[in-house]
């Protein structure tokens, strides 16, 4: 039976040694044309089956990736994770998927253990020491720590907070408000940037809000914004949960969306466009981000030259559905 058959079997009928062998299956364009033929007659003679597992234990592979994602039960990942899946299994790789708020001493094994070949990383908020002394092939992906020793993946976040101020501006709102995501994030950082430069571009007067990217910071800010004697017209949350809690609380206090207030968020996730109001906002290309992501880290696996410093970024675009109007009249 042609388990039984092992690698000396084919050696011995080839007339070669097991080395050479290995190298005429694993990498073919190493070997001789006529050595190779040999060693493909001598397998096929025999019946012989390339142990993958044994190879990959040998190789130290583990045919796995790693995704590690901060709060795996926001929304916005769902799309990413399953277009990564998608690739992978195109690869003949499994996939993983961990909570990246773990602890430092559970991070610290990463790329130590053995159980995954590469990780794609959608948190910048890790000590840039530990995620660099990781042993294994790590691509960013959303977000990104310049101090980190991997290329990244993402949309210009800046520019994308600029189409939502220029969206509200072109409607004649003149005065913004924008609920920030959280003060250490670089997606919040940026995504502010980008809301007060184009603001200032804009000549509308634009005033902030911390938040943290959830549906409660948006609901909170809400009573905010109604409590104020001079509300602002339109407002950008830093995330699409963010805007949906605002304009949900917004509406429990009586206000009308877009009658009152104009409200855009940032993502596009599943149900956006099932709200009511149906909320404009940023699109991100969640799915092209996964699967990109997923082929570059693939490509580094392979022995791919990759620039660890490499920034792609992703383009983004507004989708214009009805939480957004026209300023109100005073």
């Amino acid at each position: 039976m042609s388990d039984k058959i092992r690698i000396s079997d084919v050696a011995a009928l080839a007339g070669v040694s097991t080395a050479t062998v290995s190298r005429a299956l694993a990498a073919p364009g190493r070997v001789g044309k006529e050595t190779r033929e040999k060693v493909l007659k001598a397998v096929h003679a025999t019946g012989y089956q390339v142990n993958a597992a044994a190879r990959d234990l040998r190789q130290r592979r583990a045919r796995s990736i790693l995704i590690l994602a901060p709060n795996l039960s926001n929304t916005f990942f769902s799309r990413i994770f399953a277009a990564i899946q998608e690739e992978a299994s195109d690869a003949g790789l499994t996939v993983q998927i961990s909570d990246s708020r773990i602890g430092r001493e559970k991070l610290a094994t990463l790329g130590h253990d053995g159980r995954a070949d590469g990780i794609i990383l959608l948190d910048g908020e890790i000590d840039p020491e530990l995620v660099n002394s990781w042993r294994l092939p790590v691509i960013q992906l959303c977000e990104w720590n310049p101090a980190y020793h991997a290329p990244s993946l993402a949309i210009d976040n800046a520019a994308a907070a600029g189409l939502a101020v220029r969206h509200l501006a072109d409607l004649g709102h003149r005065n913004l408000l924008h609920i920030a995501g959280p003060a250490g994030n670089i997606l919040a950082q940026t995504r502010l940037a980008g809301f007060q430069d184009a603001a200032q571009a804009a000549g509308v007067a634009a005033a902030v809000l911390p938040g943290d990217f959830t549906m409660e910071s948006g609901a909170g800010a809400a009573h905010q914004w109604a409590a104020s004697t001079n509300r602002p017209t339109g407002v950008f949350c830093a995330s699409d949960e963010c805007a949906l809690g605002f304009i949900s609380d917004v509406m429990r206090l009586g206000f009308d969306v877009p009658g009152q207030v104009s409200v855009v968020g940032f993502d596009d996730i599943e149900f956006a466009d099932r709200f009511n109001p149906a909320l404009t906002t940023v699109h991100q290309p969640r799915a092209t981000l996964g699967r990109d992501g997923a082929r570059q880290l693939i490509k580094m696996l392979a022995g791919g030259v990759t620039d660890p410093v490499l920034s792609q970024v992703v383009p983004a675009h507004l989708v214009t559905r009805v939480s957004t109007g026209k300023a109100p009249t005073v």
